[in-house]
């Protein structure tokens, strides 16, 4: 996303592009029920795209605490939607985080923001899961961090093949977690 185009003209850009394409599929965009399509369209692209506005190093910084203990720490089922960037069309899902701390924790509250952040953004599922533990791993004090990441996607419900109960599972870890069989299964234990 262009930082650099105050808010009102990316809007407008972008709604005006929105309006060349329901004409080149054969609609009216003066017809009632479409004349503010446009916009709110436009509105709602830049709401699932606005993690290309946000910063999840100062996300992250803004709650990082002096902690002993804690084997593992996990949040579980954060809920997440995103847009395919192959087709533009949704997935979604949730997302576990494992992490084991090392002198530090974080907010547990920035997880989610965090994962909101890299979501919300033209992604692949895939691409996500890495991006959320490959930076965690790097801005968190940790010694391992574990990410699970299960979604449906509607480019395989609506079009193409069509599966409707087709969920993807995908996920990354490092440290230990990549070291040590068994701390993997003891948080896909603690997250099912």
């Amino acid at each position: 996303m262009n930082k650099s185009l105050p808010y009102e003209e990316k809007l407008n850009l972008i709604a005006g592009h929105y309006r060349e394409i329901l004409k080149l599929i054969g609609e009216n965009p003066e017809r009632e029920g479409l004349v503010r399509t446009p916009e709110r369209a436009a509105k709602a692209l830049l709401a699932v795209t606005s993690g290309y506005e946000s910063d999840p190093v100062e996300i992250a910084h803004k709650a990082i605490f002096r902690h002993e203990g804690s084997k593992i720490v996990t949040v579980k089922d954060i809920e997440f939607y995103s847009l395919c960037e192959h087709h533009i069309l949704p997935f979604f899902g949730h997302i576990s985080i494992g992490y084991i701390p090392k002198g530090k924790i974080i907010g547990l509250s920035k997880l989610p923001r965090i994962v909101e952040c890299f979501a919300r953004r033209l992604q692949v599922q895939e691409n996500l899961t890495a991006q959320i533990c490959d930076f965690l791993s790097r801005e968190l004090p940790n010694e391992g961090v574990i990410v699970n990441c299960e979604a449906g996607h509607l480019c395989m419900k609506m079009r193409g093949v069509e599966k409707q109960d087709s969920t993807t599972v995908t996920y990354e870890c490092t440290g230990k977690f990549a070291q040590d069989p068994q701390l993997r299964e003891e948080f896909f234990r603690m997250i099912n």
